[in-house]
């Protein structure tokens, strides 16, 4: 790769400039950021599979290096929900190495991405795919916390809707009301903390208020437990080179849900504050170095974190440096809390993810989406339905193959082929095209063009033409053979210079080094001026 394609994807000097514009307003945003991340991130952890301390380690380590290598100024990194999806079965099948060899080798698929400046391809999700993965990603948060919120163990089982109702079977058998109470209790002061303020972390003070109670009731419930104070040191123990050849599909898995939900995420910000544009390989690159190093720490994998982001560029950051500073702060709870951390109710964390699938979803989009064309609301459905029964990347794929052939469906109902005038006393008929001649319409084509009678010339223009395939141009060219076979001349006229060489080169137009010259036949029987 030429060097400057690598110097492209760095952060550069005027991208650490930046953190000079505002640093105490920078560093009060990384406190509120640090804030809302702690219970998420402790969440997510147990919610993994690798528990709490793997999450705040994914927030500091990834978080950091995503902060500093990233191409958005204001996106927060982190353990997110939607990659706990993922990360369940990997957990299951591979155990916690396998995790930590998958997150390693996403980082380097993502710098990879990064160099291949692949990032310019979120701009072609469409809007009803992302709509779809985020309310399928909110169901599947919420039934993974349906055992901690019930209090019971998590059942054995790979599909969340199978495990959430086993875990309503056993505490139906042995209920745990001080952990249900607990959970809704959360749930409830968060979301109706949401409505009133919306700036302020509530997810935090449902947890400590929850935390509380418990102490002070003595209530039995299962708590996080013993979190280190401090960072491990790197180590690359749990690599198994020979398992490597087995963990590429999970990992591509891991890579392409990073990469999506990173630049959905920047991209959320973007909107947020309307001005700011991110760099996609610069984000793909501080994303891939963030999965690099958060495994060597004992951390997950990590992407960008819509909801934390959202907060920071709601509490006014001015650069990179917020969610730097969040990283740090967190990691200096750790280190002078981790005792008062560790007695956290379980229960109180899946109150809190339950409120934040909740949220996840913006009903009023959503709503206006699925009402706007059969096609969107179709696409949306199955986008969310895949991503609750298989896996994201599968929804999303699904989603995104649903969206293309109803895209040339409609292109093909946009093309038209229609008499221009009636034949003269000649029996010369003029046919104007009009649209898009690609492969989804051309048997439609070659049959309408093939069934024309009783004239002896067929005039037809295609200035209307708007873009042409092979198959669109090997269907025209049989159709103009079957004519010329009956005895029919045709005329083809008005091709525009873009769409001329694709006609040339498959023979349906000759070769024609003097367009300003008269009309020379084709090899199929047409002429063209």
């Amino acid at each position: 790769m030429p060097m400057n394609g690598v110097l492209s994807v760095l952060p550069s000097p005027a991208d650490f400039r930046t953190m000079t514009r505002a640093p105490r307003r920078d560093l009060l945003c990384g406190l509120t950021v640090a804030v809302v991340a702690l219970p998420l991130a402790l969440g997510f952890g147990v919610t993994s599979g690798l528990g709490a301390a793997s999450g705040l380690i994914t927030a500091i380590v990834a978080g950091s290096f995503a902060a500093l290598f990233g191409g958005s100024a204001r996106q927060v990194s982190g353990p997110t929900g939607a990659m706990t999806v993922v990360l369940v079965p990997i957990v299951h099948e591979y155990g916690a190495n396998g995790v930590l060899t998958v997150g390693l080798i996403s980082g380097v698929m993502l710098l990879v991405l990064a160099f291949a400046r692949a990032g310019t391809a979120m701009a072609y999700v469409p809007a009803p795919v992302i709509a779809g993965f985020t309310i399928g990603i909110a169901c599947v948060i919420g039934l993974q916390q349906v055992p901690s919120a019930l209090g019971v163990p998590t059942p054995a089982g790979d599909q969340v809707a199978v495990v959430a109702a086993r875990a309503a079977e056993e505490f139906d058998a042995t209920p745990h009301w001080a952990a249900l109470l607990l959970a809704l209790g959360s749930a409830a002061l968060m979301l109706a903390g949401a409505r009133w303020k919306p700036t302020v972390p509530f997810s935090l003070a449902a947890v400590g208020v929850a935390t509380v109670v418990a102490e002070a009731l003595h209530l039995h419930v299962t708590r996080l437990g013993s979190l280190p104070s401090s960072l491990p040191a790197p180590s690359l123990a749990f690599l198994d080179v020979s398992r490597v050849p087995t963990l590429l599909l999970p990992a591509a898995a891991v890579a392409a849900l990073a990469a999506l939900e990173s630049l959905l995420s920047a991209s959320v910000a973007d909107a947020m504050r309307p001005g700011e544009r991110h760099d996609p390989g610069k984000e793909l690159f501080g994303q891939g170095i963030a999965n690099l190093a958060a495994p060597l720490f004992g951390g997950v994998p990590a992407t960008g974190a819509i909801a934390r982001t959202a907060v920071n560029v709601r509490t006014g950051a001015a650069s990179r440096l917020a969610a730097l500073a969040h990283a740090v702060i967190l990691a200096g709870i750790v280190a002078v809390a981790a005792p008062l951390v560790g007695r956290i109710p379980l229960a109180a964390l899946a109150g809190v993810l339950l409120a934040t699938a909740v949220r996840m979803v913006e009903t009023d989009a959503v709503r206006a989406m699925a009402r706007s064309t059969h096609g969107d609301a179709l696409v949306l459905v199955l986008t969310a339905v895949g991503t609750l029964a298989l896996d994201l990347v599968r929804a999303v794929l699904i989603g995104l193959g649903v969206s293309v052939l109803l895209a040339l469906r409609a292109a093909m109902r946009g093309t038209s082929l229609t008499p221009a005038e009636l034949p003269d006393t000649s029996g010369t008929v003029t046919y104007r095209f009009e649209g898009p001649l690609l492969f989804a319409a051309a048997h439609r084509f070659r049959r309408s063009l093939a069934d024309v009678r009783d004239v002896t010339t067929v005039d037809l223009r295609l200035s209307g033409l708007t873009a042409v395939d092979a198959t669109g141009a090997l269907a025209l060219k049989e159709a103009v053979g079957e004519l010329h076979d009956r005895g029919i001349e045709v005329r083809i006229t008005g091709v525009e210079h873009g769409h001329r060489k694709v006609l040339e080169s498959l023979g349906v137009l000759p070769v024609n080094p003097n367009p300003n010259r008269g009309a020379i036949p084709s090899a199929a029987g047409a002429t063209a001026p």
